[in-house]
């Protein structure tokens, strides 16, 4: 009992512990979000003494509506994390490997499968679409990736191979919208063909590469409240 009070509490500290660093990266990021956050809550307060005005009950009201304005500014909080996490990470080594690592559910990623001496990389995600591999860096980026999926059909062939370069020009995908662009890929393996790949895979391993640190929310943390 003692020692699931004490686990219960650690997770509680670390949501914490998430947020805070999160509240951190919003405001060195973009110190007016608090200001948005701010009005939004007041906002919220606002349209509950109108509320309650009209229906003859303005403090009632207002009570009623301080939660709701709470919701607000936190739903306004998550998406200001996640624009301030992605900015912080733009344009460093292996910010694509970050944000790969920081899908929970589904995929599982081997960063840095393949890197060159001008520190092009190619990363490896497999999930239910197949194998996904992810370049980043220059023009080299390309070959790597031919390369990776010659490897990839070698050791599980028939299994679909997706590739995908990270970057702003034409045909490649944003770093903001790389989870989004994994997670819309259609999904052809079953969960035991799955596990096989991944277990195939094992064996190729990767390289050790440095990730960008910090907080990288891909949802928005539980209430604190609950």
């Amino acid at each position: 009992m003692f020692g699931r009070k004490k686990k219960e509490k650690s997770a509680g500290g670390g949501q914490l512990q998430v947020i805070r660093d999160a509240f951190a990266l919003v405001r060195k990021e973009n110190p007016s979000a608090l200001i948005y956050m701010a009005v939004a809550f007041v906002a919220a307060l606002v349209l509950g003494i109108i509320v309650g005005s009209a229906a003859g009950h303005p403090v009632y009201f207002a009570i009623l509506f301080i939660p709701i304005g709470i919701l607000v500014a936190f739903f306004l909080f998550t998406r200001f994390a996640n624009s301030a996490a992605f900015s912080s990470i733009e344009g460093q080594l292996g910010a694509g490997a970050s944000v790969l690592m920081g899908i929970r559910k589904g995929f599982t990623t081997t960063p840095a499968v393949s890197v060159n001496r001008n520190q092009d990389m190619v990363h490896r995600s497999v999930g239910r679409a197949g194998i996904i591999l992810v370049g980043e860096g220059g023009f080299a980026v390309r070959q790597m990736l031919n390369d990776e999926r010659k490897k990839s059909e070698r050791f599980v062939p028939g299994v679909p191979v997706h590739e995908i370069i990270v970057g702003d020009e034409q045909g490649q995908v944003s770093i903001r919208k790389l989870q989004k662009t994994m997670k819309k890929l259609p999904k052809k393996l079953s969960p035991n063909q799955l596990r096989e790949v991944r277990a195939r895979l094992k064996a190729v391993g990767g390289m050790a590469m440095p990730i960008p640190k910090g907080p990288m929310p891909t949802r928005a943390p539980k209430n604190p409240g609950r």
